[in-house]
C-alpha cells in the first residue's frame, strides 16, 4: 500500500487550529528554532506539514485540539486531490459509520481522512461531524455548487402545504446535496411513512445528499432514495407521481436537451426555447405531480418575463397550473445580487374547472432607506405572512394585511402580447404606507435638523482658529504601540459558514465587517455567544472605548466603540488606548484626518491602504487632549447628521412624491 502524501497547512490555517492569530504563528517561527520547516508552498505563502505542526504545538504545550477536534478534522479533506475527492471522502463518512471502517473505491488519503473522521465521530457523533465537513466543503466550493438556504428551504415546504397537509411522497429532481428533501422530511416526518425521491445529475452531490438525509436524525418512517441521472434527458423517476415537488433547478444552462427532446410528452404547453431551460424544469415538476399535487420551484426573475417564454406562460395560466408567483428579497439565494422568484403550481385535476385568477406577491421590503440599502432578509416575518397569503387565497378568503404586499389578478388581464408575471408590475403599491413613511421621515428629518442646530451652535468658537502660533510636537501610532500607551488588535478571519444572519437574538455579538462599510449599514451578520466562547482568542472583540479603524484608504474611518462588544474581521482593528494617557475622541479625531490619512497612504498598488502605524498625534496633557477630543466628537457628529440628514430628505421626497400621486393634497 502505498503512503499518502502528507497533509500541509498555511500559517493562517495553523493560527486557526492553535486558536491564535496569524501574527503569533509568524513569532513562533522567529523565536523558536524548533518550528516546523516548511513542506511546500512559495517563500510569501509557505505551507507545513499538519502532523509536524500538531507534534510541536503539543510539545510546547500550544496545542488547543481536545477543545476542538472538528478545526482539526477539515484540513484532512482539504489537501486531498480536487473538489470530487474531498467529496468523495466526506460522503464515505455516513456509509462508514455503522462499517467502522473506510469503504473500497477510495485512495490510500481518502482512506486516511476517512478513519480520522470516524474517531471524531467517535466523540462529536457522525450527524454534526459530517455536517461540519459538508459546510466546510460547500464553502470552499461555494461557486462550483449551489445550495437553498435553509430558510428558504423552509418557506419553500410551508408553502407547499400552507394548509398543514402531509404528503406521502416527496420528490426533488435536482436535489443537490439534498437540503431541500432534508428539510421536507424534518417538516412533514411522522408515524405515518414518507418517501423522500431525489436526483442529481453529479454522483458525488447524490452520495453527499444520502449522506446528509442519512445522519440527520430522521424517524424510520421516512424513507429515503437519491439517485443519480439527468433529470430532463434521461429520468430516474419516470413512473413516479409525487403529491410534493420541490425544486432548485440549474439556471441559464443551454445544454439541456433542446434537440433531443423536441418531441418529449412531458411538454404539454409548448417545446421550451433553448434560452428557457427553466421551463422545462416547470413542465418536467407538473409532470411528477398526482392530481392535485404541489410543486414550488425558485426561478431567476427573467422567466416571468422574458418574451421566448410567453407560450407556455399562457398556457400555465389558462389551464390554472400556475397558482401563485412570490417575487423574494434580493440575498435571499446565490446569485444574492438578484431578487429571485418563487413558483408555486398545481396539477389541476381532470374535472375540475381552471381558476381564473393568480395570486402576485411582491415581498420585496419597499421602505429602505439610503442607509440601510439592502438589509438583511427577514425571514421571520416572510414565514409569517406568504404562507398565510396562498391559504387564504386558496380558500377563497380575504387575506389578512401583512407587511408583504399581494394581489390577486384575473388571468385574462394577464394574457396580452408580453405575459408578464413579474409582481411588481401588478402588485400596487400601498399608499398608506408611504403616508406612514412620510410622516415617520418628516419627524426624523426635523431631528436631526435640531440636533445639527445645537451642534453648529457648539462648534461657533471654532470660527477663531488659526494656523499662527506654535506647534506641538507630532508622535506617531507606532511609537505609542512600543510605549505601551495603546495597543493594536487586528481583525481575523471567520468561517464563511460561522456567521449568521437576519434578526440578532439576544446575547448574539455582531459582526463588522468591510462590506457593512461599504454598504453604510450596521453589522449584519452576527455570532451566537457559544460561537463566542467556542473561537475563544481566534476573535477579535472590541472593548468600550476602543478606537476601531477601517484599514483601505477607499474606507478609511476612525470612531470610538461605544456598543462594544463587537467582532473585527481583517482590514478593520481596534486601537485600545491607555485612557490615562490618551483620549479615546482624542485619538480618533487625529487618525482620521484627510491629511494625516493621506501622508500615511501607501499607494504602491491599485488598492491602497493606510499604514495605521504612521499615522501622526500631537504631543498634548491629557486635560488638552480631552478638549480636543470633544471637538472631534462634536465635529464626527457633524458629519454622521449631514449624512443622515441627507438620507431623510431622500426618503421624505420620495414618500411625499407617492402620497401626492396618489391624490392625497389635503
Amino acid at each position: 500500500m502505498s503512503v499518502p502524501p502528507p497533509v500541509t497547512v498555511t500559517l493562517a490555517e495553523i493560527a486557526r487550529l492553535a486558536g491564535v492569530g496569524r501574527a503569533a504563528v509568524s513569532n513562533w517561527r522567529r523565536r523558536y528554532h524548533t518550528f516546523p520547516e516548511p513542506a511546500g508552498g512559495t517563500d510569501t505563502s509557505p505551507q507545513f506539514d499538519l502532523a509536524e505542526v500538531e507534534s510541536w504545538l503539543r510539545a510546547e504545550g500550544k496545542l488547543r485540539r481536545e477543545e476542538d477536534l472538528l478545526r482539526w478534522l477539515w484540513p484532512q479533506f482539504d489537501a486531498l486531490d480536487g473538489r470530487t475527492a474531498a467529496g468523495e471522502a466526506i460522503a464515505a463518512v455516513a456509509g462508514a459509520a455503522s462499517a467502522d471502517g473506510a469503504p473500497d473505491g477510495l485512495g490510500d488519503a481518502q482512506r486516511a481522512a476517512v478513519r480520522e473522521a470516524l474517531a471524531v465521530a467517535r466523540t462529536r457523533g457522525v450527524g454534526p461531524t459530517y455536517e461540519f465537513l459538508l459546510e466546510r466543503w460547500l464553502g470552499a466550493h461555494v461557486r462550483q455548487v449551489t445550495t437553498t438556504p435553509g430558510q428558504l428551504a423552509e418557506l419553500m415546504v410551508a408553502l407547499a402545504a400552507p394548509s398543514g397537509d402531509r404528503p406521502r411522497t416527496v420528490l426533488d429532481p435536482a436535489c443537490g446535496t439534498g437540503g431541500l428533501l432534508l428539510t421536507a422530511g424534518h417538516h412533514w416526518s411522522s408515524r405515518r411513512r414518507l418517501d423522500l425521491l431525489g436526483a442529481d445529475i453529479s454522483p458525488v452531490l447524490t452520495r453527499l445528499a444520502r449522506g446528509r438525509v442519512a445522519t440527520a436524525g430522521l424517524p424510520r418512517s421516512v424513507r429515503t432514495q437519491i439517485r443519480t441521472g439527468d433529470t430532463l434527458r434521461s429520468d430516474v423517476w419516470p413512473e413516479e407521481r409525487a403529491d410534493v415537488v420541490l425544486c432548485n433547478p440549474p439556471y441559464n444552462t443551454r445544454d439541456w436537451g433542446h434537440e433531443e427532446l423536441a418531441t418529449d410528452p412531458r411538454w404539454v404547453f409548448a417545446h421550451p426555447p433553448r434560452t428557457e431551460p427553466e421551463l422545462a424544469w416547470v413542465q418536467h415538476a407538473l409532470s411528477r405531480l398526482a392530481d392535485g399535487g404541489t410543486a414550488v420551484l425558485l426561478l431567476p426573475p427573467g422567466v416571468a418575463k422574458r418574451r421566448a417564454g410567453r407560450r407556455i406562460r399562457a398556457g400555465l395560466l389558462r389551464t390554472g397550473a400556475l397558482r401563485a408567483l412570490i417575487a423574494l428579497p434580493v440575498g435571499s439565494a446565490p446569485p444574492h445580487s438578484v431578487g429571485l422568484h418563487l413558483w408555486l403550481l398545481r396539477k389541476p385535476a381532470e374535472d375540475a374547472p381552471p381558476p381564473t385568477t393568480l395570486l402576485l406577491v411582491d415581498a420585496e421590503d419597499g421602505e429602505r432607506t439610503g442607509r440601510d440599502p439592502r438589509p438583511p432578509v427577514d425571514w421571520d416575518a416572510l414565514l409569517r405572512s406568504v404562507p398565510g397569503l396562498v391559504q387564504a387565497y386558496e380558500a377563497g378568503a380575504t387575506p389578512a394585511r401583512t407587511a408583504v404586499r399581494s394581489t390577486v389578478v384575473p388571468v385574462v388581464g394577464l394574457l396580452d402580447e408580453q405575459v408578464d408575471l413579474t409582481p411588481a408590475r401588478h402588485v400596487p403599491a400601498d399608499s398608506g404606507s408611504a403616508a406612514r413613511r412620510a410622516r415617520r421621515s418628516w419627524g426624523e428629518f426635523t431631528s436631526v435638523l435640531g440636533r445639527l442646530e445645537e451642534i453648529s451652535t457648539a462648534l461657533a468658537p471654532l470660527r477663531q482658529l488659526t494656523d499662527d502660533g506654535p506647534q506641538p510636537s507630532m508622535t506617531s501610532v507606532d511609537e505609542l504601540l512600543r510605549a505601551e500607551a495603546l495597543h493594536l488588535h487586528g481583525g481575523q478571519t471567520l468561517p464563511r459558514e460561522a456567521v449568521h444572519h437576519g434578526p440578532r437574538p439576544r446575547g448574539a455579538v455582531p459582526v463588522l465587517t468591510v462590506a457593512d462599510l461599504l454598504h453604510g449599514t450596521e453589522p449584519t451578520g452576527w455570532l451566537g455567544p457559544h460561537q463566542v466562547t467556542a473561537f475563544g482568542e481566534h476573535l477579535t472583540l472590541t472593548a468600550p472605548h476602543d478606537v476601531v479603524v477601517a484599514g483601505t484608504s477607499q474606507l478609511f474611518d476612525a470612531w470610538v466603540e461605544e456598543a462594544a462588544p463587537m467582532v473585527l474581521v481583517p482590514q478593520i482593528l481596534a486601537l485600545r488606548p491607555d485612557r490615562d494617557l490618551l483620549d479615546p475622541w482624542f485619538l480618533a479625531g487625529c487618525l482620521r484626518s484627510p491629511g494625516n490619512t493621506r501622508q500615511a497612504g501607501s499607494h504602491s498598488t491599485h488598492a491602497s491602504r493606510v499604514d495605521v502605524r504612521r499615522l501622526k498625534v500631537p504631543r498634548l496633557p491629557l486635560d488638552e487632549q480631552r478638549r480636543y477630543g470633544e471637538a472631534f466628537r462634536r465635529i464626527i457628529e457633524l458629519e454622521r447628521m449631514l449624512g443622515r440628514a441627507g438620507e431623510l430628505g431622500k426618503e421624505l421626497s420620495s414618500a411625499l412624491s407617492d402620497v401626492l400621486a396618489g391624490g392625497r393634497l389635503l
